[in-house]
């Protein structure tokens, strides 16, 4: 925003007013996506983890279940 009003305070868009404020955006941009990215992969590892844990967590207890029932089944 003070880019845009030091634009209009010198009623210039000539490459010298407009260049400090398009250098200001880039280097925004620049520092959120270092932050962005490897959060983005750090979100992504720790989904796939948390998806394979589930399954594994949902296959024991299918197992578990089985075992419980066969046990009994086999006092009844």
């Amino acid at each position: 925003m003070n880019s845009f009003s030091s634009i209009a305070a010198t009623n210039q868009t000539s490459l010298a007013v407009v260049a400090p404020g398009i250098a200001e955006a880039l280097f925004a941009t620049a520092l959120g996506l270092v932050a962005a990215i490897p959060a983005t992969l750090a979100f992504n590892k720790l989904s796939s983890d948390l998806g394979r844990y589930a399954g594994r967590l949902e296959s024991f207890s299918g197992e578990f279940g089985a075992i419980i029932s066969r046990q009994l089944d086999d006092r009844g």
